[in-house]
């Protein structure tokens, strides 16, 4: 395994293992999930490149286009909860107190 590839898997890793272990503020939550899909991005992106292969290179684009969707839709959600719950702790966030 090449260095390069070595980077990337610790960086999912470390953002899984941010992710699963510091779950105190819905703000954290959501930066491990950016930090997983920029870990993902960044050798979809240099794939294509090292096969050349051209087939392939629409394919970070709509991850990037899908990453969006989740930050928005996170961020949505981070804002919402800091207006009916008055902060972005986890632990607030009940479903079955609604």
């Amino acid at each position: 395994m090449s260095p390069l590839h070595f980077s990337f898997y610790s960086a999912f890793t470390f953002s899984g293992l941010g992710l699963a272990f510091h779950r105190t503020h819905l703000i954290s939550a959501l930066l491990c999930l950016e930090s997983m899909m920029l870990s993902m991005f960044i050798p979809l992106s240099i794939w294509p490149v090292e096969n050349q292969t051209p087939s392939f290179t629409l394919v970070p684009i709509l991850m990037l286009a899908f990453s969006a969707c989740e930050a928005g839709t996170g961020l949505a959600m981070l804002v919402a909860s800091a207006r009916t719950h008055g902060s972005d702790h986890l632990h607030n966030l009940n479903l079955l107190q609604c």
